[in-house]
């Protein structure tokens, strides 16, 4: 008798929960909000996102932990957002994977902004994407970030937009041989648009790209301590407009282009060291078509560092009209072809250059 009423209680309990007191009606019972959704919510960004979202600029963001964008995802950022990453180093970063779209939309009034507190070198890992596009290393090749997969056969696959970028202190070490990048373009297509972006004191590359078919637009890159522009892995896209600053001395190289030659091109180039330093470097075969370089302070104009061909490149419309640095064997001085009118980066109102 006990277990028949404990039975009927439970049945009429449950009965008044499911039904409304006026018309018998259901009741709606909204499931719990996803861990992920609900940081977002509250200003934190941290796991993987596999739905639509779009960032509130009222909220400064912290980046707490790694921020994935799976293949159901699509993170919409709108100008004047703030993305502040905690100094976690290899831990915090934003991934775009496969599939997956980032749309930054911000206007040279409202840039979007990540960065670490202090915006320090080193401090966390940038933003990484995963495309489809082709690379030398075949398709589903595996990336050092977070063993991401990357590459395919789509050259025209787009990974969203990247308009107004500032990124600020990455560089954040992997290994003893590997560091993040400011931004880390892993077989992006030329689908993906890629407009108006800074990368400030990273420790490592200010981009990279490894394969894939982007081109990038006005870009300023300061005090990177490796390289400022690096590609491998058979890139050929283009950067056009690039304002490139060194003044802290011991980095890399402007531009370093690496293994098989897909002959990408670049067009209005500016780049000014006033602690010297290496221009361009091509290792292997690598190479490259330039037009409109300005090229100032440093002490080697371009160093073929494998003894590639001076024909792979290519300067104002001819092979590059060079001089080999006395006692040197592959490090050049430039004759002509790096004197062209540099940018005007004062009309680039929405950057601060430090200098």
């Amino acid at each position: 008798m006990k277990n028949l009423k404990v039975n009927l209680v439970s049945i009429l309990l449950l009965t008044i929960a499911f039904t409304s007191c006026g018309d018998n009606e259901p009741i709606a019972i909204t499931p719990p909000l996803d861990a992920v959704l609900e940081n977002l919510n509250n200003g934190i960004m941290e796991g993987t996102l596999s739905e639509d979202y779009t960032l509130d600029p009222s909220i400064q963001y912290r980046l707490s932990g790694s921020f994935i964008i799976d293949e159901s995802g699509t993170l919409n950022i709108p100008g004047g957002t703030t993305i502040l990453a905690d100094a976690g180093g290899t831990e915090v970063y934003i991934a775009v994977l496969q599939g997956g779209l980032i749309n930054i939309n911000g206007n040279a009034g409202s840039p979007v902004l990540m960065s670490s507190t202090n915006g320090a070198p080193g401090d966390w890992g940038g933003l990484t994407l995963c495309g489809k596009a082709s690379t030398t290393a075949g398709i589903g090749a595996t990336a050092e970030v977070g063993g991401f997969v990357y590459g395919g056969s789509d050259n025209n696959d787009s990974s969203g937009i990247i308009r107004y970028l500032q990124i600020v202190g990455t560089g954040a070490q992997i290994n003893p041989e590997s560091q993040y990048n400011g931004i880390s373009f892993y077989s992006v297509g030329s689908g993906t648009l890629v407009d108006n972006v800074a990368v400030i004191n990273g420790s490592d590359d200010g981009v990279e790209f490894f394969g894939g078919t982007v081109a990038v637009s006005n870009m300023y890159l300061e005090n990177n301590d490796d390289d400022s522009i690096d590609w491998t892995e058979g890139w050929s896209g283009s950067v056009t407009n690039a304002y490139i600053s060194h003044t802290i001395p011991g980095f890399s190289t402007v531009f370093e282009g690496d293994k098989d030659n897909a002959n990408p091109t670049f067009t209005n180039i500016t780049a000014i060291s006033s602690v010297g330093g290496t221009g361009l470097q091509f290792k292997k075969e690598s190479g490259g078509t330039i037009t409109g370089l300005h090229l100032v302070g440093y002490d080697v104009d371009l160093d073929l560092k494998d003894s590639g061909a001076l024909s792979n490149v290519q300067i104002d419309g001819a092979t590059a009209d060079a001089t080999l640095y006395s006692g040197e064997t592959n490090k050049y001085k430039l004759n002509s072809g790096k004197n062209a009118a540099p940018l005007e980066i004062s009309k680039w109102s929405w950057i601060t250059p430090s200098f």
